[in-house]
């Protein structure tokens, strides 16, 4: 294949014109490609296949790009390894990968006793003493484009395995029930489910949820194995569409939990394991704007309820218990209300409790040993980083699991000796090919924002190709909505980057939960613009410090991060060469408009209500990238997209697009035809979509060899 410029079609696609009046608030708009969001319809089809097309001509010169960037991921990458094991009940739980395979395959062995706690540290191609082979997601995955495992519970008593997949990308799962030693199914498969089903503790019960036509989790049904699926019960259902439903157990096994959840208000009720069939009793009446985590705790022999809740002025949130009997009696307070450190879960254990919160930017991770000693936060010895506990299933495990990462630092898998401060590495990432952290920078840079706001920018590149002050090709990644914060982690794709020079910088924009509650408060609903013009100061910031320039700097974003760079793209295209949006949701006004789509009602807590508030519908209207396209020099542009996405339909990037070649913009569009929101599945199949990406990425920051082929407009 040529890796040369190329002369492209003649034309770029043009989707028809066939315009529909959409009107409310006395305020009329003419959408000319509504008739895209038909994906039963061969006309929308055969335009999406005709943009990848396109695309795919437009970028030949990239081919060879690619293939290196794929190759580099690929050689970086222990392809046969195994997981860190994790010890639940009588076994050790791990997966494997194996060279060549798409997938993971879940496997176990047995503990050495009751009092083997110390993992075992395996090699790569290392044989297990009496391993077992739960699940081959190779083998399930067979036959299908896609493939998900989106529940995996084991029996108390280790003889069954839950597990739920999807081979569509639609986020609907088929839960089965496997017998563990003959490999053999149960009659029992469940479809239409969402992600999370999990056995009672008698193993005689699982419970699943199910989703409405909007695709929200609004039921929580109770399974007795062996019995048919019309004779399940319906034990929880929440009527009101703006909240999900989910349900799990605590650490302890002690308490069968259901958490009813919006953007800004949670309930939750609680209901003895031992008694399966039983009514569940809720925690704390919901109450709007009010989030509260539950989580059980035995304190001084007292069965005990922790909760991390807002209510009142805990802005941050602080920790209080409360009996478990009577959970809305008296309540103790454990950490206050801090307006520096934002409070975000607490994790019970027999003998300890683990606190894992914010502050200045960080998450921070401390121990309470159930002594006079208080609270004791690990320390870190590099100026940015990412750390949070994971992998602790057991109630009366003496060692703490948590992993580290930065972006110098491989993902690092640690256990903590509770009682005496150890930690004893487990794992730390293998990044083969001779990776040298010290090759590396890692800093913090602030961008002050359009109303004297400072907002955070962390970046890392290359000591020996980089020097700040001297401009360098940058890739700035933003998302800014939720809460949802972007800590800085290591990535091996992106050394494909940093080792051709180019900067990786994070703007970590309001609407994201960086600096606190206030941070998400200050960029959602009516104060959404903000989440923009950050991320515009920082690009500012970026170029007016001297590491970047217009022509050298490159966007990226995702989901709510497309819809930034949506947004971006209209506020400042003169400040890049090029905009990546990522399953973009670019056509928000007209999704938030219509309470059918997936998950409509719900999202109007974090953006607002235009269906029924003309204020917010002019407010979205005058932001939302689909209405605000105009007639100007545009950076080149990259919308990634899936058409069995439930979470932002394919159609509002296609639409998109199709606007902005209107305006004669140089834009691309690139459809998976059998991946959800998550994109495609298997891990070479990922590799191949983010060497795609990031070749696109180094082109439009001018960091091919092969040059550039001119647009068709």
């Amino acid at each position: 294949m040529t890796s040369g410029p190329i002369t492209p079609p003649d034309a770029a696609p043009r989707a028809a014109k066939k315009p529909q009046h959409r009107e409310f608030h006395n305020d009329v708009y003419i959408d000319d490609y509504e008739w895209l969001r038909d994906k039963d319809n061969p006309e929308v089809i055969a335009h999406l296949e005709a943009e990848n097309s396109y695309t795919q001509a437009r970028t030949a010169n990239q081919e060879n790009l690619r293939q290196q960037i794929f190759t580099e991921i690929k050689n970086r990458t222990q392809e046969t390894d195994l997981s860190v094991p994790v010890r639940r009940g009588a076994f050790w739980y791990y997966t494997r990968t194996v060279a060549g395979q798409e997938y993971g395959i879940h496997c176990r062995a047995p503990i050495a006793g009751p009092d083997d706690w110390a993992a075992p540290l395996l090699g790569s191609n290392q044989s297990v003493p009496g391993e077992q082979i739960l699940l081959d997601d190779n083998a399930e995955a067979e036959g299908h484009e896609f493939f998900s495992l989106g529940s995996f519970d084991l029996s108390e008593d280790g003889t069954r395995l839950l597990y739920a997949v999807d081979v569509e990308g639609d986020e609907r799962y088929t839960i089965r029930v496997r017998t563990i030693a003959t490999g053999e199914n149960l009659p029992d498969t469940i479809p239409n489910t969402s992600a999370g089903a999990l056995f009672d503790p008698s193993g005689r019960y699982l419970f699943y949820t199910t989703v409405d036509d909007a695709w929200r989790p609004d039921t929580v049904w109770r399974h007795e194995i062996g019995s048919a699926r019309e004779t399940d019960t319906s034990i929880f259902h929440e009527p009101d569409e703006r909240f999900w439903v989910g349900v799990g157990i605590t650490r302890s096994r002690r308490f069968l939990m259901i958490e009813a959840g919006s953007s800004v208000t949670t309930e939750s009720w609680v209901l003895d394991a031992s008694d399966p069939t039983g009514d569940f009793t809720v925690v704390w009446p919901r109450q709007d704007n009010v989030e509260y985590d539950v989580e059980h705790a035995v304190i001084d022999g007292e069965d005990r309820l922790l909760i991390v809740h807002n209510a009142g002025t805990a802005v941050n949130f602080e920790l209080v218990s409360v009996s478990a009997e009577n959970p809305q009696g008296e309540k103790r307070m454990l950490m206050p209300h801090d307006p520096q450190i934002r409070l975000e879960s607490v994790d019970a254990f027999a003998d300890f409790l683990v606190v894992e919160y914010r502050r200045d930017g960080l998450t921070r991770l401390a121990i309470d040993r159930h002594d006079a000693s208080g609270l004791t936060e690990l320390d870190f010895d590099e100026p940015l980083f990412a750390v949070g506990s994971a992998g602790n299933p057991e109630w009366t495990q003496p060692t703490l699991r948590f992993g580290f990462t930065s972006f110098v630092t491989p993902s690092t898998v640690y256990d903590l000796v509770v009682q005496t401060g150890e930690r004893r590495l487990l794992k730390q990432q293998p990044v083969l090919g001779g990776y040298d952290p010290t090759l590396y920078e890692q800093r913090r840079e602030w961008a002050t924002a359009e109303d004297g706001t400072r907002v955070p920018i962390s970046l890392v590149y290359r000591r020996d190709l980089v020097t700040p002050g001297t401009w360098a090709p940058t890739l700035l990644y933003g998302y800014g909505s939720y809460e949802h914060s972007i800590d800085p982690g290591f990535g091996i794709a992106r050394l494909s980057l940093l080792d051709r020079g180019m900067i990786f910088a994070i703007a970590h924009v309001r609407g994201g939960g960086e600096l606190g509650r206030t941070w998400y408060e200050n960029g959602k609903t009516t104060t959404k613009r903000n989440t923009f013009t950050d991320f515009v100061s920082c690009a500012r910031h970026l170029i007016d410090a001297g590491f970047t320039t217009p022509d050298r700097l490159v966007a990226e974003g995702g989901s709510a991060g497309g819809l930034l760079m949506g947004a971006v793209a209209n506020l400042a295209p003169e400040l890049f060469s090029g905009i990546l949006a990522e399953v973009p949701f670019v056509d928000a006004l007209t999704s938030i408009l219509d309470p059918s789509l997936p998950l409509t009602v719900i999202e109007w807590d974090e953006w607002g209500d235009p269906l029924h508030d003309a204020d917010v519908y002019a407010y979205m209207k005058s932001y939302s990238p689909v209405e605000n396209v105009r007639a100007v020099d545009y950076p080149s542009i990259l919308a990634v997209t899936s058409l069995n996405d439930t979470r932002v339909l394919y159609v509002e990037p296609a639409k998109w697009v199709a606007k902005l070649r209107e305006v004669k913009a140089d834009a691309l569009l690139k459809t998976e035809m059998s991946a959800g929101h998550g994109g495609v599945s298997g891990r070479y199949s990922a590799w191949h979509e983010r060497a795609f990406n990031y070749a696109w990425v180094l082109d439009a920051a001018g960091l091919n060899p092969a040059g550039h082929p001119a647009a068709d407009s």
